[in-house]
Order: structure tokens, then C-alpha cells, then sequence
């Protein structure tokens, strides 16, 4: 008979006391007392026997124990048991616990005593043996828990008990039919629309190739064939050099991060595949479904966890140094954009925009002029910006009586040449409509021959003679007084400024910065509920309430079909609409630059999407389940991380899924646009002007774009070692949008509203670094729950621990080292460039410290070696590439004559003016007022109307109508004409004159 059953620590504390025999409450404390002292002084060399004390019952009883790890497990019993066979069933008993709780600890037996009772009654009753198989314990207490809590723990059941009837789990076969659901349905929308694609592009030129005509000559891509297929080797085959040229350094920089992400998870997927998931599948903790091939189905006691750890060590540091090295040759290519001639030739390269300029500055110019002359070579011209209501509600009125008098005089041509009119008559309201023009043209004029009388703001231009000079300004303390001119923009672009906000007092810019943030946490979280509410709406369990939808439960592939693409096609269309809240929010907050609104917006969208789409849609589900479980049962905390935080994956998938292949499909089709280009030239475009304007290249969405593939890359990362399933599809992810922009950028988009060399990479790299860190918090947490008393367990949460502290320190050294040198031009770079002027054409050498040109390679010699150094150096180390150069020398043209003296003549130093592009040195009174400010001042007093009267019929016409314009309004009937079909065409050389649009 077993008289007693105890379970004690190392210090005596009790976490378990059955006895099977009456004995008052001071003797049974007496004998735990005296057991623990027993059995604390024993050597785990020595037996499992004891015979009782006096106490205990003298030598008639055995005292027969075993120690696992802090807990005693002690078995009182009489001569008649068996002491191996007691033995064997405080093994028996524990290996029951240990199914139960799932590596049971000492907690569990501490918040669940209850339970542990339930067991042990399983085993012995009245001190009688009556169980003894785990299996059939296990099953036991299982189905009672099963019984008080059918929902939550029926599925723990038919997982745990081997041999169940209803073993295979149908959470487990819903997340794989949910997976495989929506991998087939989005390969299969994406194939269809690829080829879509494929057979409209040859035929409709004007949504898939407008680059190759309705741009500048000198950035039209190489035309593409009309193959199916033909435009993916003419998108692969553009030379970097090319793409930088014709869509500039952002665009460049962008496909660049792509590139490095695309590389970065086909590397872990190769990595993941032969290390870890063999590791993952094999796995002990008999997990199903794609639960299988996690982490989570790695025996937490299990040493394999070091296949993880260090494949997670070893990635982590690459990505770290390819990070950096991608920071290193942006930021030659950088300081390489800011000195090149099509930058620093620009008269806007050595202007600088002021606001909030005190008033004893605005009233005398020429104390702005001494303020800034202590800069290297002195001011050219200042400038203090005026402003006029009448003017600008004059040019208002101009410009649209000229679109709309050319979309009647159109009309009017149209019309004659149908009638066939040899003398058309004239018609009075064209006329006068003209006169109108004349009219405001010379108000126009008269208010610019006036501008002193305007207005002064409290902002003004001030052009240097060198550039660096404006670098240094932008980076100078201009004042000790509170906000005064600490508003400083580089690079003036006049269609880039937010005229209206330059006038907003600091103070009232400050409360705005901080209502807007506010708005903006207030928007996150109700657009947080907004998610959550429709979520909720469309799972499964509350439409099956609803007649119409109560016979998805009786389809599989109905339910995995619903399940795999609705939510997800939901959360995509909320998303949609959001960046144009938050633009409008960094608007009214008085951001003064549209550029700058769109570097802000990068960082507030992704912090949202983060927030939205990661944390609250995608693993809230594994973040409850862990809350409301561990509140329940606050010993199962350790083990629900283990188990909750590998499964949210399935939900990571079918979100990747439906961006790698529908995403990417949509991408390419440009289905709404396609529409609307034709509605537009049907509605809109009712003069040549307009025609071009349609005509003309889509703006990439810059701000809604590098936000959603940073999420994409920090889904992907964090779960990369968790759940190594995700990287392949995220792989796939960044391969096909590399594809496809390559294309679009070469072909489709125009880059001209986000000229701002490369800015936007240092915000993708601090997304990817937010990426890392919480794959490394992933990680340690991880190793924390499958902690045990092993060296070899705390040993893996050190390594952790260490690459998360190595993550932080290059972060550090990436804010320190390359920031400062991003924003503004280095004055050793224009030192370097003044010395040498090759320098500024060249493309640079991402690997040379001292900015020197080889003189022993010629100019195509060493273009070819700098592009190769930029294209691998940031993932392959220095000496390896240059040990292939060697080996293999890269295919150089022949070169040309005087490579050097040809470079140099071309890029002699006379800047250009940013709008007509003429030499600077010829036309040294540059108007800073009618190039670099305000619209209204901008606008130009003489007007030309672009119309289909080229006929000779119209000559009449065209003189009246140059007559009554009195000089200030011009007829210009060059690249346009009436079709023998009596449609309009327009040509898009001609159009593109900066004059006419």
C-alpha cells in the first residue's frame, strides 16, 4: 500500500501532499520536514531507497523517491510494494504530467494543483495502484478537460493523445487547405493577368511604353519588341548606368533596395531550407499541419535549437554587413548625383529657400546679402518673396480662358474642315475671348514691372556663387533667436514648394506638428477597430450564422478559398486609402516641400502599417490567444510563446501571397489606368495641349510603395527562422517586383516628381534594420521559453542576446558614420571635384576613401571597373571581387579618342539656369523672382495658344487672333493637325516644349 505521495523543491517548499491515512496536520508537516532533510543531504551517486525513520514508520516502510531537476518526487510506501516498481510509476506519473502541461515546470504544478490531484487520483486511489500506462492517464485527463472546456481544448486533445479517434486536428488541416487555397487561386488570377499583360502591351503603347515617345529624347528607354515575352530581356538588359540616366538616382536607389532584399531572402531561403526546416520536421513536439515545419515542433530540451541560433547569428551579421555596404555605395552615389553636371549646373543646386526671416532682414535685402557673403565665394543674388491675391487670381483666370479658348478653337478647326469651309467666318466669342486674354497678360505685366509695391513675406531666396556654399548655409545656425530662420530647403525646385505654408508662424507650425501626430495615433487606433470590426465580420464562424453563407461550412475548398483571399482582399483595400490621409495631415501640419511631405509620409505609413497590418490583423490572433490563455493558467505562458508565435506564419503567407502575385500582377496590368487613359482622352483632352498632358508618363507612388515592401520585408524577416516556409514566398515576392519595376521605370513611370537623389533609401534601411530587431526579439523570446537548467539553453539566449546587441551597435555606427554624410555635399567631396573635374561625370568608385581617378586605366576601363564595385561590393568582400576582375576582366568598348580631354571640355564649369538652361556665365543677372518664386510671379506675361490652324484657311484667323492678343498672345500651329478622320493629333516632340506645357 502507498501510504503518502509528496512533491517538494530543493528548499522544502511543498507543491504537492496526499496522504492515505489519517495523521494530524503537525505530523504530516513533521515527516516533510524530516524527508527533506533526508534527501537533501543524499548524493545522486547514492540508491532511491530509504527506510523509514521512527517518524515515519520505522523500518516497516520504504521511502522510495526520485529528483528531477528541482522538484523531489517522494512515494511513502509499506513492505507489500515493490521498490522498482514504485520507481516506475513516479515515472509513469511524471511522464504524465510532462504530456499534460507539455514539459511541465514547477509552476505548473503551483497555479494548476488541481489538476495535478486529478492525476495523481488517475494513478492511485486509496493507496492502491490502478493505472500505471501513460497513455491511458494522459487520455483520461485529457478528455475530463476536454469535457469541462470543449472549445478551448479539444483540439489539444486529439493533438497530444496518439491513437484518437478524431487525431488529425482541424485547425491544422484548415490552415493547410487555407494555404494551399490561396497559393493555387493567386498563381492562377496572377498567370491570367500576366497574360493579359502580355498581348496588350504591344497594342496599347500608350499605357505600357508612353517613355519610349512622351519624354524628353534623351530619356526614352530603347523601343521594345512586340514578342510576348520580349519585354523582360529589354527590362534585364538596361545597364544601371542607363536606368540613372534616364529615371534618375531615386529610382536607381529604390530598385537597389529591392535588388538587396530579393538577394537577402533567397540567400536565407537556401540557408533554411538545408539547416533548419530538416531540423523543424523532424521535430519531437508532434505539431501538424504547417505547424510541422516550425520552430514549435522542436523539442524545447532538444540541442538541434543550435542549428537555429546559429543560422540565425550568421544571417543576421551578413545583413547587417550588407546593410552597410549598400549605406557605403549610396553614399558615393550620392555625393557623385550632387557634384554631376545635370545637378550642380543647376542654378537651384546653389539656391537656398529661408523662412521665418525677421522683418529687419525682409525690409533691407542687402543685409541678407552681408549675412550670407561669409560663405565660401559669396552670394550671387537674394531675393525676398512678395506676393499679390489680384495677381494670382489674374493668372488663375488667364490660364484657364486659354484652355478653354484652345479647346473652342480646336473644336472650330474640326468643325470647318468637316464642312469643308474655303473662307470659315469667324466667330465673335473666340475673339473675344482673346481680347479677355490680352486684358489679364497685361495686368500681369503690370504687376511685375511693379513688384516692389507687393507685399514682402517672411521668406526669401538666396543663390550662391558655389554650391558648397549652400551646404554650408543649410547646415549653419543663422540665428540665436527663437525659430528664426530655422526653416532652411536645398535644391529649390519652385514646383516642389508649398508656397502657402511658407508663411505659417513657428509657433503655430509647432502646435500643428503635434495636433497632426496626435490625429495621426488617433486614426492608427480607430482604424485599428475599423479592421477589426470588418475582420471579424468576414471569418468564417459569423457568416456561417447568416442563411446565405451556412453552406461554406459543408465545402473544404469553398472554405479554404473564403478564408485564404477575403480578409486579406480587405486589409489590401483599407490600405489603400490611408496615404492620402496622412499626406493631407503632413500638409496641413505646414511641411513646406511636397518632397519632404512624401520622405515623412515613408516613415508614418510604415509605422502604421506595421501597426494595422502586422501587429493588430495578422498576429493578433497568437497575441490573445497568449493573453486570455495565460490569464487563465498563468504557468502556461512559456509554453503558449512556443507554440502561438511559429503559427501566426499561415497568416504572414496568405498576406505575401496575395502582394507576390496578385500585387505583382496588378502592378504590371495597370488595369485602372488603362481605363482612365482612354476616358481622359475621350473626356478630357479636347485641345493638343491637353492631349499631350494625358499623354504623359504615370507618377509612381512613391510613399504608398516603399512602406508596404519594408513590411513585406519585416514579415518575411521575422519569421525567417521561425517559420523558414515564409522566406521562399517572400523571395518570390521581391523577385517579380524587381522584374516588373525594372520594366515600369524603363517604360511606364516618370520619376520627375520625386527627384530628390536617393533620399528615401536611409528610411528603407531603418525600416530593414526595425525588421531585424524584432526578428532577433522573436528569437531570444524563443530561446527563453524553451529555457531550461542546461548550460547549453542559457548559452543559446547569450547568442541571442549578442546579435541583438551587435544590431544596436551597427545601427549606432550607420547614425554616426553615414547620416551626416547624406544630406549634404561633403566639403571634401567639393574640394576633390574642384581639383578634378572627371570627378563629376565619372561614375565613382564605391570603394576608393581618397576620391583620387586612376590615371593608368582609361575612362571606359575604369567606368566598367567602378560599376561592377558598386553592383556586388556591399555582399561580396573587396578582395574576392577584385580577384575576379583579375581572372575575369570585364568586355570594355573601344575606347575613344582623348577619353579624358573630351570628359573634361564636356563638363567645363559654367552652371546652368534650372528653367531655360542657359550658361549661367552668359546671363549673370539670373531673375531669382521669375524662376524660383511664387506661381504668380513665375507666370509670364505673353501666352501662346497651340491649335489645329495650320491650314492655309485659317490664316486669317491666326492674325486676328495675334492682332487682338496685342502682342501678348502667340498662335503656335507647329506638330499638330486634323486627321482625314477629323481627329486631332498632336506631337508629343513638339508638345513637350516647355513653352507649351
Amino acid at each position: 500500500m502507498i501510504k503518502s505521495v509528496l512533491i517538494f523543491n530543493q528548499l522544502g517548499k511543498p507543491r504537492l501532499i496526499k496522504f492515505y491515512e489519517q495523521l494530524g496536520i503537525s505530523t504530516q508537516q513533521e515527516i516533510l520536514r524530516e524527508i527533506h532533510t533526508l534527501l537533501s543531504k543524499r548524493n545522486d551517486n547514492l540508491c532511491n531507497f530509504l527506510e523509514g525513520t521512527r517518524t515515519i514508520g520505522n523500518t516497516d516502510t520504504r521511502i522510495i523517491y526520485r529528483h528531477y531537476a528541482t522538484l523531489y518526487f517522494v512515494f511513502v510506501t509499506d513492505m507489500s510494494e515493490s521498490e522498482l516498481g514504485t520507481l516506475d510509476l513516479i515515472q509513469a506519473f511524471v511522464e504524465s504530467l510532462d504530456r499534460v502541461f507539455e514539459n511541465v515546470c514547477e509552476l505548473d504544478l503551483i497555479f494548476h494543483f488541481d489538476e495535478i490531484h486529478y492525476i495523481l487520483n488517475e494513478v492511485i486511489s486509496a493507496g492502491m495502484v490502478i493505472e500505471v500506462a501513460v497513455q491511458e492517464i494522459t487520455k483520461a485527463t485529457l478528455e475530463a478537460k476536454r469535457l469541462a472546456q470543449p472549445d478551448a481544448e479539444s483540439s489539444r486533445f486529439n493533438e497530444l493523445v496518439p491513437g484518437n479517434a478524431n487525431d488529425q486536428s482541424g485547425d491544422a488541416s484548415n490552415s493547410i487547405a487555407t494555404f494551399l487555397s490561396s497559393l493555387v487561386i493567386n498563381i492562377t488570377v496572377a498567370s491570367i493577368i500576366f497574360i493579359i499583360f502580355c498581348i496588350l502591351r504591344p497594342r496599347f503603347k500608350r499605357v505600357y511604353a508612353p517613355r519610349t515617345y512622351a519624354v524628353e529624347k534623351e530619356r526614352r528607354p530603347e523601343p521594345v519588341g512586340n514578342g510576348l515575352f520580349s519585354w523582360i530581356p529589354a527590362a534585364l538588359r538596361a545597364p544601371d548606368i542607363r536606368i540613372i540616366e534616364q529615371s534618375g538616382l531615386d529610382t536607381y536607389m529604390f530598385l537597389r533596395t529591392i535588388r538587396t532584399m530579393f538577394i537577402m531572402f533567397s540567400v536565407i531561403s537556401i540557408v533554411s531550407a538545408g539547416s533548419i526546416l530538416p531540423v523543424n520536421i523532424l521535430g519531437t513536439m508532434r505539431q501538424t499541419g504547417l505547424n510541422s515545419l516550425s520552430m514549435g515542433n522542436v523539442d524545447p530540451k532538444s540541442d538541434w535549437l543550435w542549428v537555429h541560433v546559429g543560422a540565425f547569428s550568421i544571417v543576421v551579421c551578413w545583413c547587417l554587413w550588407t546593410i552597410i555596404g549598400e549605406l557605403r555605395v549610396y553614399t558615393h552615389l550620392r555625393m557623385w548625383w550632387l557634384t554631376h553636371p545635370q545637378t550642380s549646373q543647376k542654378a537651384g543646386a546653389s539656391t537656398i529657400l529661408l523662412s521665418h526671416v525677421p522683418h529687419n532682414l525682409t525690409s533691407d535685402e542687402k543685409r541678407l546679402y552681408e549675412l550670407f557673403s561669409v560663405f565660401p565665394g559669396g552670394v550671387r543674388q537674394v531675393f525676398v518673396n512678395r506676393s499679390s491675391k489680384e495677381l494670382k487670381d489674374m493668372v488663375k483666370k488667364r490660364d484657364k480662358l486659354v484652355r478653354k479658348l484652345e479647346a473652342k478653337l480646336t473644336k472650330y478647326a474640326v468643325k470647318c474642315l468637316k464642312a469643308k469651309c474655303s473662307n470659315p467666318p469667324s466667330e465673335k466669342d473666340l475673339l473675344d475671348c482673346v481680347e479677355e486674354i490680352a486684358r489679364c497678360n497685361q495686368f500681369i505685366q503690370s504687376a511685375r514691372q511693379n513688384v516692389e509695391q507687393m507685399s514682402k513675406r517672411s521668406s526669401a531666396l538666396v543663390m550662391f556663387n558655389e554650391q558648397i556654399a549652400a551646404h554650408m548655409a543649410a547646415q549653419s545656425v543663422l540665428d540665436f533667436k527663437p525659430f528664426s530662420m530655422s526653416q532652411v530647403s536645398m535644391s529649390v525646385d519652385p514646383q516642389d514648394v508649398l508656397w502657402f505654408n511658407l508663411e505659417i508662424s513657428p509657433w503655430s507650425r509647432r502646435i500643428r506638428g503635434y495636433l497632426s501626430f496626435m490625429v495621426t495615433l488617433a486614426l492608427t487606433l480607430l482604424w485599428t477597430v475599423i479592421a477589426a470590426v470588418l475582420s471579424s465580420l468576414v471569418q468564417i464562424k459569423s457568416l456561417a450564422a447568416l442563411e446565405p453563407f451556412k453552406w461554406l461550412q459543408d465545402s473544404p475548398v469553398a472554405l479554404g478559398i473564403f478564408s485564404g483571399t477575403v480578409p486579406s482582399l480587405i486589409l489590401a483595400v483599407l490600405m489603400a486609402i490611408l496615404p492620402s490621409i496622412l499626406r493631407l495631415l503632413l500638409v496641413l501640419e505646414g511641411t513646406q516641400r511636397r518632397s519632404l511631405v512624401g520622405l515623412r509620409l515613408l516613415h508614418r505609413y510604415f509605422f502604421f502599417q506595421v501597426w494595422n497590418v502586422y501587429l493588430v490583423t495578422i498576429f493578433s490572433s497568437s497575441i490573445f490567444q497568449i493573453a486570455i490563455q495565460s490569464v487563465q493558467q498563468p504557468g502556461r505562458i512559456i509554453e503558449l510563446i512556443q507554440t502561438q508565435v511559429p503559427q501566426s506564419a499561415t497568416n504572414i503567407l496568405t498576406y505575401v501571397l496575395l502582394l507576390a502575385f496578385v500585387g505583382a500582377a496588378k502592378e504590371i496590368l495597370q488595369g485602372v489606368p488603362l481605363a482612365m487613359r482612354y476616358i481622359k482622352l475621350l473626356l478630357k483632352a479636347k485641345s493638343p495641349r491637353e492631349q499631350i498632358r494625358a499623354e504623359q508618363p504615370l507618377d509612381f507612388k512613391w510613399s504608398d510603395a516603399i512602406p508596404t515592401h519594408s513590411l513585406v520585408f519585416l514579415m518575411g524577416f521575422s519569421y525567417a527562422f521561425l517559420a523558414p516556409i515564409v522566406n521562399w514566398f517572400v523571395a518570390v515576392y521581391f523577385g517579380l517586383f524587381y522584374l516588373i519595376y525594372r520594366y515600369q521605370f524603363l517604360y511606364v513611370y516618370n520619376h520627375a516628381n520625386w527627384s530628390m537623389g536617393g533620399l528615401s533609401f536611409p528610411k528603407s534601411t531603418t525600416q530593414m534594420l526595425v525588421g531585424l530587431y524584432i526578428s532577433q526579439l522573436y528569437m531570444l523570446l524563443m530561446m527563453v521559453a524553451k529555457l531550461n537548467s542546461s548550460a547549453s539553453a542559457i548559452m543559446r539566449v547569450v547568442v541571442c542576446a549578442l546579435v541583438m546587441l551587435i544590431t544596436v551597435g551597427a545601427h549606432l555606427y550607420i547614425r554616426d558614420v553615414f547620416m551626416p554624410a547624406i544630406s549634404y555635399l561633403p566639403v571634401k567631396r567639393a574640394v576633390d571635384v574642384a581639383r578634378n573635374p572627371l570627378l563629376r561625370s565619372e561614375f565613382p568608385n564605391v570603394l576608393d576613401e581618397d576620391g583620387e581617378v586612376e590615371k593608368s586605366l582609361t575612362l571606359d576601363e575604369r567606368a566598367a571597373r567602378n560599376r561592377i564595385y558598386a553592383m556586388y561590393s556591399s555582399m561580396v568582400p573587396k578582395s574576392i571581387i577584385k580577384l575576379g576582375l583579375r581572372l575575369f576582366p570585364p568586355s570594355i568598348a573601344a575606347p575613344r579618342a582623348s577619353d579624358d580631354e573630351e570628359a573634361a571640355a564636356d563638363h567645363r564649369s559654367n552652371r546652368l539656369s534650372m528653367v531655360d538652361q542657359a550658361p549661367l556665365a552668359d546671363s549673370l543677372d539670373v531673375d531669382l523672382m521669375r524662376e524660383f518664386s511664387g506661381p504668380e510671379l513665375r507666370a509670364s506675361a505673353v501666352c501662346s495658344l497651340w491649335v489645329p490652324l495650320q491650314d492655309p484657311m485659317f490664316s486669317e484667323l491666326v492674325r486676328e487672333i495675334e492682332h487682338r492678343g496685342q502682342g501678348t498672345v502667340s498662335v503656335i500651329t507647329k506638330g499638330t493637325q486634323v486627321t482625314a478622320n477629323f481627329k486631332v493629333k498632336a506631337d508629343p516632340d513638339v508638345g513637350l516644349d516647355k513653352v507649351l506645357l
